[in-house]
């Protein structure tokens, strides 16, 4: 390995970029397995039926979206954004049968890693390989008008 590339792997750069796949991951498994349109269900809407597996699953993916985020070096406001989004998501388990009905429907773990996300792309730009794909995917919609 050249220096160069030591050097980028541990750059604040390179933990931002892991930390937005990583919140890419979290939140499909999180609030889009299952992807109807706008609206979605995944790990955390399923198991939020589940009297002590859906909080704990709630706090343990929200935790690591902040992990991720503290690693990423997302702002103090973003990552009070996202403790808020992944508290609430959490604080609706408590409730038996509505609270679970509410969680089915708030995206909290979606909305937490779109922030970590919205800032990441703000501060490092998008991890290159998923510009390459976005880019692609903008050449073929212009070529389609």
């Amino acid at each position: 390995m050249t220096i160069e590339a030591v050097s980028y792997a541990d750059s604040p750069r390179a933990r931002a970029h892991r930390a937005w796949k990583s919140a890419e991951t979290i939140k499909g498994l999180s609030d889009r397995l299952i992807g109807v349109g706008p609206f979605g269900i995944g790990l955390d809407g399923v198991l939020s039926w589940v009297p002590i597996v859906g909080p704990l699953y709630s706090m343990g993916a929200g935790g690591l979206l902040l992990i991720h985020g503290m690693s990423g070096g997302a702002s103090f406001l973003t990552l009070a954004r996202m403790a808020a989004y992944v508290a609430m998501d959490t604080a609706t388990d408590v409730v038996p049968i509505a609270g679970s009905v509410v969680d089915m429907m708030f995206p909290g773990h979606l909305m937490a890693a779109k922030a970590l996300q919205k800032d990441i792309e703000a501060r490092h730009g998008l991890p290159d390989d998923i510009a390459v794909k976005r880019s692609a995917k903008k050449r073929g919609k212009v070529g389609k008008r």
